[in-house]
């Protein structure tokens, strides 16, 4: 059965200069432009994706001409009017670990900016530094709008220095988020950030940068008791731990296995790619576990490739699922 859906896809789309693992530099546009490309290419006929982001005037002719390519695309909230937008520098050190240096900055995402479009089935969000998607934006749209809101923990669990060097850091208002976030996704080192004690003894903070899956079930426990309804949090090869609760009120945990890529060319844009398959997957489906596998494929596509066409179809994806 086919639906016509309606997404909002809300992030930068920076300029990146890559430098791969294997030695090789691209340049090209990311984040909000995986997320927006991969429901472009799995979404039917009559559905409507609309990108919202801020970018800057010189980018914005060459940004719009990479998506005319794709289908189903309402590009009237690709904003240049304040001449400002995310650049990136990515060196990665291995395929999946890398060094970032921020540039540009793009213009806070705010209410304003959706507020023609409150009747969206999703809001997906894929900040990757902290003040580029506002609290008071999701709480706008939960209060206005019935569309499940999904929000990659990216966003608030990384800053940037006065000289551009990006780096992780604690979301210590963490639960002042949570009640306005459906599905809450992001890694083992965001969900590290994510999850602190009180106070920490004078040499703990220089321990390991990843929360370890004996502390993922009690950090999942206090995000589904403040609102979220589903977490996800990908663990790289291993794939993806997706916790919610059942009918009944208890916490499930399920793992769910990767699709596996041979070989990986660019790792870039998998989180965003995950992004939107989950929010397709849910919609779809209305089930965390089915969910979480339509991100994997959209992943595991993304890393295949350094093009953008690297999506396939819905059906390619749902077979790569059966």
């Amino acid at each position: 059965m086919t639906k016509n859906w309606k997404i909002a896809v809300g992030g930068p789309i920076p300029r990146d200069t890559i430098t791969t693992h294997l030695g090789d530099t691209v340049e090209k546009y990311g984040c909000a432009l995986y997320t927006t490309a991969v429901l472009s290419s799995w979404v039917d006929q009559g559905s409507t994706i609309v990108p919202v982001t801020h970018v800057r005037k010189s980018d914005q002719p060459e940004i719009e001409a990479i998506l005319k390519d794709f289908a189903h695309l309402d590009l009237s909230h690709i904003d240049a009017s304040a001449d400002q937008g995310d650049v990136i520098n990515l060196k990665y050190v291995d395929k999946n670990r890398r060094l970032e240096q921020q540039t540009g900055f793009m213009n806070p995402l705010i209410p304003s900016d959706f507020e023609n479009l409150l009747d969206c089935d999703a809001y997906v969000f894929v900040p990757i530094t902290d003040y580029e998607v506002p609290l008071e934006t999701l709480r706008y749209l939960k209060q206005n709008s019935k569309g499940i809101i999904v929000f990659d923990a990216h966003g608030p669990t990384n800053g940037c220095s006065n000289h551009g060097e990006r780096f992780h850091k604690f979301w210590v208002d963490r639960d002042r988020w949570l009640p306005y976030i459906d599905i809450l996704k992001m890694n083992l080192e965001e969900a590290k950030c994510s999850w602190f004690e009180g106070e920490y003894g004078p040499d703990e903070l220089a321990g390991v940068d990843q929360l370890t899956m004996d502390e993922l079930p009690k950090f999942a426990a206090h995000c589904l008791d403040h609102g979220v309804k589903g977490l996800y949090v990908t663990l790289d090869q291993h794939g993806c731990a997706v916790y919610f609760k059942n009918a009944n009120g208890r916490v499930r945990e399920h793992t769910v296995k990767r699709v596996l890529v041979d070989p990986v060319i660019d790792t870039t844009g998998c989180g965003d790619s995950f992004a939107g398959g989950l929010a397709l997957g849910f919609l779809k489906t209305q089930d965390h576990v089915k969910a979480c596998q339509y991100g994997n494929c959209a992943g595991a596509f993304r890393c295949g490739s350094t093009e953008l066409d690297v999506y396939k179809t819905l059906a390619d994806a749902e077979a790569i699922i059966e």
